[in-house]
């Protein structure tokens, strides 16, 4: 995916999500479905921890962080049979992006999101690149273990990235199971219709959800001209429901529809049998996403805004303004305050200190390498 997505979701006449899922991928969902006591509103760590520096007033005293942990029970994962459920019942499915563990953490302490994409979108909104194509199994590899560490609700889809899958059916099937093996992803994400329906039924086959994306194909720029609306002809648009068939037809259990125009969109997810996510792509589909960066206002700090980029925050002024009064507080010794943010030493073991301090020192001058 690009690094955006659509607003709100309206979902489509809805009809069984289930009977487009192989059994083997049912089996593999369910068996990954689980109830944790892992949660994020507390920390704890172990007797040996630097957890017992503390200054006194319950503060942690050291600059890690631990992993937070809770007793309190969150639920099971959400699986493809939840989607499903949801999918009949005209149930509009909420997605977002998420690329590490304080997103994935944030996403679950909110609740109510229904998926999470991996998406090689980080390419662009993490790592720095101008597109999606230079992004690596080694790089998602990377972040989905982040993401699948800080989130134990949502459903975890993981982006195929730019010729991990494109070469044969056997690579595509190799990577998809390293996503599921290594990252513990719940399902894998790829790009493309008819030309990739190939890879997407063997992966099926595998026994691992599929999730499709057709209409603008961020991976396919060069072919494509750059970031353009898809489906604005007749042509366009026939050729995108062929591509909506032909991954329902390889067993997909849901697809992407990217910025393609709303009467499109909603027309196509109404002739499928899985749910489409929508991204640019109006409020017929039968779900949306959004990109986290886009969406908490926190990529490019403000610059990057398509048309239907609704941002819900704006995390990237309010950044750029702690660092500017860090730097000012630094700057006019105004932080660290005295007390505030500093750990004290009784005064006899800072007295004993400075005297063999001063000794050491006047009986061996300090020499420089």
């Amino acid at each position: 995916m690009k690094r955006s997505m659509s607003q709100t979701a309206k979902a489509s006449p809805m009809r069984s999500l289930l009977c487009r899922v192989s059994p083997a991928t049912v089996a593999h969902t369910s068996s990954r479905s689980l109830t944790t006591t892992t949660s994020t509103t507390s920390i704890s760590t172990s007797s040996s921890s630097v957890a017992r520096v503390q200054d006194g007033s319950g503060r942690r005293g050291y600059s890690a962080h631990p992993r937070p942990t809770s007793t309190k029970d969150i639920g099971k994962r959400t699986t493809v049979l939840d989607l499903g459920e949801k999918y009949r019942k005209n149930i509009p499915l909420t997605m977002l992006t998420a690329k590490d563990f304080p997103s994935a953490v944030i996403i679950q302490q909110v609740g109510g999101i229904d998926l999470i994409l991996v998406g090689d979108s980080l390419g662009m909104t993490t790592m720095g690149y101008e597109s999606t194509i230079p992004v690596t199994m080694t790089d998602m590899l990377h972040h989905a273990k982040c993401v699948h560490r800080g989130n134990q609700t949502s459903f975890l889809v993981g982006d195929m990235p730019f010729g991990s899958y494109e070469p044969s059916s056997a690579l595509a099937v190799e990577n998809a199971m390293r996503l599921i093996k290594e990252a513990n992803m719940n399902a894998i994400k790829l790009e493309g219709g008819k030309r990739m329906a190939a890879r997407a039924k063997a992966i099926v086959e595998a026994g691992i959800p599929v999730m499709g994306h057709i209409g603008l194909t961020p991976q396919s720029i060069h072919s494509l001209g750059g970031f353009k609306v898809q489906g604005r002809t007749s042509g366009q648009a026939t050729a995108i429901l062929e591509d909506a068939l032909a991954l329902q037809d390889a067993g997909v259990f849901a697809m992407v529809l990217e910025c393609i125009p709303d009467r499109v969109a909603t027309f196509i997810t109404q002739q499928l049998r899985v749910p489409t996510i929508g991204i640019g792509s109006g409020n017929g589909c039968s779900g949306q996403v959004l990109v986290w960066d886009d969406m908490v206002g926190q990529s490019d700090i403000q610059s990057f805004q398509p048309k239907f980029l609704k941002k819900y925050a704006n995390v990237g002024e309010e950044m750029r303004k702690a660092v500017e009064d860090y730097r000012n507080d630094v700057v006019a010794r105004k932080y660290p305050e005295d007390g505030t943010h500093t750990f004290a030493i009784k005064d006899d073991e800072f007295d004993a200190f400075t005297k063999k301090a001063q000794h050491q020192t006047s009986a061996e001058p300090l020499t420089t390498q």
